[in-house]
């Protein structure tokens, strides 16, 4: 274990549960939210999606947002067949439509569209997404003749921080947060860089050339266990 704190830096807000996990490792976790999402809400969504509940429909979620967003504003538990992937976004599909709806769940989005290809759901298929949804799902789909409807439920709007702070490492979980973030920073090349997924990796890199370790699985948990198993490898080699 180390002998003094590690700093790091996380661009979303964690659970305390989280932060006080990485404290037993003596790693000091401050956040700073880099994006701020907001729920679409009208009329005419909320009608949308409350004649979608009714309907025998094949449900896509890649977000936890997305799926927040959609059961605040239908009145009924739908009897849809969903796709999603793991980590939050799982369990909050759990907790609003029950464990029993999932047909099938990915570490992410390309994965899920090859589960979904492979399913062939008789059911139309709607992604229910943000307005800065990645490409990845929906082309894939297309690509194998599948017809997708999406349905934007949220908004992405970046927050920028000027952060002063020298942090070891910085925790990225979106594209949308290394934009936010590198807008107004730079880091020093000896920071680590931890990310969700490789899209976001590849947004990373296309800012600097730091070391980035990629997390396969989504999810803030999963992203925890990362940074925690990685600075205990470098202990130990550092013994």
């Amino acid at each position: 274990m180390q002998q003094s704190n590690t700093c790091l830096l996380s661009t979303r807000v964690l659970d305390d549960t989280l932060i006080n996990r990485a404290a037993e490792s003596n790693l000091s976790i401050e956040c700073v939210s880099f994006i701020e999402t907001r729920h679409l809400q009208s009329e005419a969504l909320q009608q949308q999606l409350q004649d979608l509940a009714g309907e025998p429909v094949t449900a896509i979620f890649t977000s936890m947002n997305a799926v927040n967003a959609v059961a605040a504003q239908i009145s009924n538990v739908p009897h849809w067949k969903i796709f999603c992937t793991g980590g939050v976004t799982k369990e909050y599909v759990i907790k609003y439509f029950g464990e029993a709806s999932i047909a099938a769940t990915a570490k992410n989005a390309t994965i899920l569209a090859e589960k979904i290809i492979a399913a062939k759901p008789a059911t139309p298929l709607i992604f229910f997404c943000g307005d800065q949804r990645l490409n990845d799902l929906p082309e894939l789909l297309k690509a194998h003749g599948k017809t997708v409807s999406e349905i934007v439920v949220y908004t992405t709007e970046q927050t920028p921080v000027f952060v002063e702070k020298n942090y070891q490492g910085i925790l990225f979980f979106s594209p949308s947060a290394v934009h936010s973030f590198f807008s107004l920073n730079t880091v020093p090349t000896d920071v680590v860089l931890f990310s969700i997924g490789q899209t976001t990796a590849a947004t990373i890199q296309s800012y600097c050339t730091n070391k980035v370790v990629v997390s396969q699985w989504p999810g803030a948990e999963s992203m925890i266990d990362l940074v925690i198993e990685y600075y205990e490898e470098q202990t130990t080699k550092a013994l």
